[in-house]
């Protein structure tokens, strides 16, 4: 292959070409998601509790009060496969910043290891270029080895702040 050529079946290709080729559908989420949403998460929350009531608050947040939707959801043969919900903020502190928060991503059980959150984060990583967002940002459990790896994967480092927390 001619090295000048752009290869856009690189599927860790960040260019707009290779999103348009994601194999994977991704759409913005819905409020008829919920169900689905928190399916996911109640397989993966460690717990088994439905966590419903945190995610109507979170939907009623990105599609009510929200003006930007970048909450998405991917779908394999039709069926609900992943979600990522995130927001933007356009400063905190005081200081003006364009940034987004990927606050919770999921994927069914049954289409891991299918590149579905890799879809959902290139999507969403699309979606905050176009709105001129400059940075991502997320938190991960100190334990939670494989999504650190994902995230690190995708390009992620460590931030230079601190989460701190105190028992009362």
């Amino acid at each position: 292959m001619n090295t000048c050529e752009k290869d856009f079946s690189d599927p860790s290709s960040d260019s707009a070409e290779a999103f348009s080729r994601d194999p994977l559908p991704v759409r913005s989420m819905l409020e008829t998601d919920l169900p689905a949403v928190v399916a996911i998460d109640r397989k993966l929350n460690g717990s088994g509790e439905p966590r419903t009531r945190y995610y109507e608050a979170k939907l009623t947040e990105m599609l009510g009060e929200s003006g930007v939707r970048v909450s998405l959801v991917a779908e394999i043969e039709g069926e609900f496969a992943g979600f990522v919900m995130a927001r933007v903020d356009y400063g905190e502190y005081g200081r003006t910043a364009p940034s987004a928060v990927l606050d919770t991503i999921g994927v069914e059980p049954a289409f891991q290891g299918r590149g579905v959150a890799a879809a959902l984060l290139r999507q969403l990583l699309a979606n905050l270029a176009s709105l001129n967002v400059e940075t991502l940002h997320t938190r991960v459990d100190w334990n939670a080895h494989g999504l650190m790896a994902f995230f690190e994967t995708a390009g992620f480092t460590p931030s230079q702040r601190l989460s701190f927390c105190r028992p009362l």
